[in-house]
């Protein structure tokens, strides 16, 4: 899971002048083994750029593995760009414009902010199938079409599950959101869809952190609930720790820890342990990774929602294929305005009425070290 971050509005003169610097770029990086990958001028196969935040986090790893086994597979050329970090949206320009250069088919994209649309667009314009992947675009017609989880259910698996768990007790919880400074698709929809599963309204629609802050919670067997915090953690260890101390400082009485993703929860789960509340304070986060998967089996996370990175990518160049051979892009899911590539809760302790899976079947679909 990663966020997508709001940047400022592109000029077409603005984005004339960063044509001809990211194209300038793009040849510098080819010639130093730069952040392009895989282009091959002699080889006439149909391309398809798959263009990542990053290539150090092993969700994108997932996407670039499951990306290349299918592009072998069906005899599909692909190339491997992304940004150096998070929010790094002048590489990704410059991916794209070198994709159409090099007369690709289509472009496959997990954006890093909305500076990347302009260059999006005029790819399209030149007849490449734009398709985004784990986060819409803004505005989300900017690609011909969306492969991503549906964030707002994994959120509210794990929601059903924390409240069925409870049994009627007081649920006094936790939230560890991604960011307090921006507004994010993902951490809006993971935040909502978890209280929604626990029972609580959420409020305002477009802001976390704006649901009543007592109440009844009316998922499982119902209760009461207390929301002793929200709080920021970047979605990473250290973030988590330090949210959760923060938590257990305002209320040590926590016994239950929403995180928008598995190295939050990890982070989290550190201070339950330094404070002696680990057994106190179940985790229940979203990511599905084999190491999430493996947290769930040892007791680190209650329960953990996956995801499926490869799966993604991998739909992707089939679709870039079809589109190149005279198809039309795939349908979105019924009811949806992208195509769900799924979800499933894990746990290790299952509820009646939930439905779920077991670490060990979850691990021959998780991503990342197996």
């Amino acid at each position: 899971m990663e966020a997508r971050i709001r940047h400022g509005r592109v000029t077409p003169h603005a984005a004339s002048r960063v044509v001809r610097r990211s194209l300038l770029a793009a040849g510098v990086a080819l010639l130093t083994g730069g952040v392009v990958a895989g282009c091959a001028s002699s080889d006439n196969r149909i391309g398809v750029s798959l263009i990542l935040k990053t290539q150090t986090n092993p969700y994108f790893v997932a996407m670039k593995d499951d990306a290349q086994a299918e592009a072998d597979k069906l005899g599909v050329r692909l190339s491997v760009a992304a940004g150096t970090v998070d929010g790094d949206t002048q590489n990704q320009i410059t991916a794209i414009y070198t994709a159409i250069a090099r007369g690709d088919k289509g472009i496959l994209i997990t954006t890093n902010g909305d500076a990347v649309n302009a260059a999006l667009r005029q790819a399209k314009s030149e007849g490449l199938f734009v398709a985004a992947l784990d986060t819409a675009l803004n505005p989300q017609n900017t690609a011909d079409t969306t492969f991503a989880t549906d964030n707002e259910q994994a959120g509210k698996l794990i929601g059903q599950y924390a409240a069925a768990s409870l049994k009627g007790k007081k649920a006094v919880i936790a939230m560890l959101d991604l960011f307090n400074d921006q507004v994010v698709s993902v951490d809006i929809n993971r935040d909502h869809g978890f209280l929604k599963g626990m029972g609580i309204d959420p409020g305002n629609p477009n802001l976390n952190g704006q649901e009543a802050k007592t109440g009844k919670y009316k998922g499982g067997s119902g209760g009461d609930y207390q929301i002793v915090c929200h709080l920021p953690t970047q979605g990473a260890i250290d973030g988590g720790r330090t949210a959760m101390e923060r938590c257990l400082s305002i209320n040590p009485d926590i016994n239950v820890v929403y995180t928008i993703n598995e190295p939050a929860g990890r982070g989290a789960y550190a201070a339950l342990t330094a404070a002696g509340k680990a057994k106190q304070a179940p985790v229940f986060t979203i990511d599905g990774s084999c190491q999430g998967i493996g947290d769930v089996k040892s007791g680190v996370f209650a329960a953990d929602a996956t995801q499926y990175p490869g799966k993604m990518a991998a739909l992707g160049v089939q679709a870039t294929l079809k589109r190149a051979l005279g198809q039309g892009a795939p349908a979105a899911t019924a009811g949806k305005d992208f195509l769900d590539t799924g979800t499933a809760l894990v746990v290790k302790n299952p509820v009646s009425g939930l439905k779920s899976q077991t670490p060990d079947e979850a691990l021959a679909t998780c991503w990342g070290s197996k």
